[in-house]
Formats: C-alpha cells, structure tokens, sequence
C-alpha cells in the first residue's frame, strides 16, 4: 500500500489524473476480495491488480473511459455459472468495483497523512463515505482520530477499523480500509532463511528489521526491502531496541544458544507474535532451559515453534514462504 500512496502523492503532484479502482466487496468465489486496488493512468498503464483476468482487463478499460470523461463509478460485475465460462475464468461470484477520479491539489493533505503513517510505521485507515454510488466524503484514521472528514461523526466508522478492509452498505455506506499497521518484525539472525523471507515480508507489507552480531551479515545491502539492519549483542538486545505490543518477532540465530538467549529476553514480552526456528528436539531442550530459569511449565505456548506452516519447506526460500504464511495468517486473525 505504501507505493500506492507514493505513487497517487507523485501523480497528484504533477497535476495528473489518476484512477482508483477498488473492489469494495465480493460474494461467491472471487480471485480477489475487498481491499484489492488498482491505480489505472491517462496513459493507459495501470499499477496493482483487483484479481487479474477478463473483470480486471474490463474494469482498466472502463477507467480509461471515466478518465476521459473526469467522473467516478460503480460497477459490479457479475460472474454466475455462465458469466464464468463467457468471460475465460474459472472463479465464480460477485464484485462490486468503485472507480474514483481523482486529480488536483485538494486531496494531497488527506495523502501526505496516510503516507507520513506509513513511513513511521503508525496504524491508519483510509474512510469513504458513499451516499448513492458517489464518494461524499474521505477522511483518515490514525493514532491522532479522525481527520479531514470534517461532517463524519467518529462513532459512525469506530467498529469498522479492522486488520481487512470492511464495506457497509447503508444510506450512507462506508469502505473503510487499513493503509499501514503499526509494529515492526524484527528478525534475529541475518542468515540464508532471512535473507529470502526479508523480501517476502516486505512485499507483503510488513516493516522489516534484521539484528546480527556480525558485520557482514548484518549489511543493508543482503536484504532486499529492509528498513534497516542492527548490529548488537544478542544478550543485550533491549540496548538497541524498544519493542512494543505491535512487533512481531521471529529469532533465527546461527546457533541454538544465541537463538535461547533471544528468547529468554523476549518470551514474558506482550508481543503481537513471537517465532523461533528449530527441530522438536530443540524445542524440548529449550522448555527445560525456560523451566531452570523458573518459568511456568505453559511458559512456552506462547511461541510459534517449529515457526512456520507445515508444507514440507525444505530449502530456505521455502522456509521463508512458510513462516511469512503464517505471519499473514496470525495478522489476519488477531488484526495486528
């Protein structure tokens, strides 16, 4: 989402109109739900995706219609048994598209707060109000309340700040969809499995911190997406960070006693999820660890261990797909 933000920023800066094509919601089985967006231009290309296939190559021709035309819409389209067959695609169901129009200066500030929120790794959410098939209004949640929608009562739209993107139909309606989240992952250990799932974290919208205590695996340049490496002592980690309820933190050390002393200054943290890699041998060698120091025998439930999905991972790409999987999914479920 953050270089969607950038790239309406960039747009709107240069005096050029853009379309945001979004899918508000979708019944049946549809290749993507509410939240995907699409930024379609006046030169035709278009960036992001709302599921591919025969409904995304409609939707694209029809923003370049309404770009031409300067006016928003609402579409949905319709893909039932026959639809499905006549249109090329295998997912059946039902989506409701909204095309906004966007171009000049007057919604820049509502922008520049979305992406100043991204940047500092801050929860906000972008609001639309709809009344008949128009936006009426747009505002922006964050750690500060509502902004810039001046007539929106906030208690119309607490209850629907949620982790995904959430559509309520009504007179008004309201689309409401997160832009960032707050909390960082911070991953201990920069080795071959961090190096791949660095990337897949970022691509995924997840802000990424890797801490080593060598320099040269601790190098910016090994991990593509990043925001920033730390070089420190992995038994005095609290020295170079300050984690909140927000951080997600998985340990991937090159050894198991650096791994447990992660673990042992991390474990009775309130963290939003904690994961640490290993073999159900080690797993029960670092129970008995926890126990000695006098931690309670549940003490350890609370982490993802063996870290990742089960899907017969083997290399460490595929390591990295299954613990971001499971990332997702623990995203997902407890909104953080």
């Amino acid at each position: 989402m953050k270089q969607r933000i950038d790239t309406i920023i960039k747009t709107l800066e240069e005096q050029k109109a853009l379309m945001l094509v979004s899918i508000l919601a979708s019944s049946g089985s549809t290749p993507r739900g509410a939240g995907a967006m699409m930024l379609v231009f006046e030169d035709g290309h278009a960036e992001g995706t709302i599921g591919g296939g025969a409904v995304e190559f409609a939707a694209q021709k029809h923003a370049q219609e309404l770009l031409k035309t300067k006016t928003s819409d609402t579409v949905g389209y319709s893909l039932k048994k026959d639809d499905v067959a006549n249109l090329g695609m295998i997912c059946g169901g039902d989506v409701k598209v909204y095309f906004q129009y966007l171009k000049g200066e007057e919604a820049l500030p509502l922008f520049y707060r979305l992406q100043k929120a991204c940047d500092t790794h801050e929860d906000s959410w972008l609001i639309r109000r709809f009344e008949g098939h128009k936006v009426t209004a747009m505002a922006v949640y964050d750690k500060e309340g509502l902004s810039f929608g001046d007539d929106i009562e906030e208690d119309k739209i607490k209850g629907l700040l949620k982790a995904s993107a959430v559509y309520q139909e009504g007179e008004p309606s309201w689309y409401v969809e997160p832009v960032s989240h707050a909390g960082r992952v911070y991953i201990f250990g920069g080795g071959h499995v961090s190096s791949e799932l660095v990337p897949v974290l970022s691509h995924v919208g997840f802000s990424v911190v890797v801490y080593e205590d060598r320099e040269e695996f601790a190098a910016i340049e090994r991990f593509l997406g990043a925001v920033g490496t730390i070089l420190g002592d992995f038994k005095k980690i609290q020295e170079k960070i300050t984690f909140t309820e927000h951080d997600y933190v998985v340990i991937m050390t090159r050894g198991h006693q650096a791994d447990f002393d992660v673990l042992a200054q991390v474990i009775d943290l309130p963290l939003a999820y904690l994961g640490c890699i290993g073999s159900r041998k080690k797993i029960a060698v670092t129970k008995e660890k926890l126990l000695a120091l006098g931690y309670p025998d549940n003490i350890y439930d609370k982490v993802h261990s063996p870290i990742g999905l089960s899907i017969g991972a083997e290399t460490p790409a595929e390591i990295a797909i299954s613990i971001a999987a499971e990332m997702i999914e623990h995203r997902a479920k407890f909104g953080t």
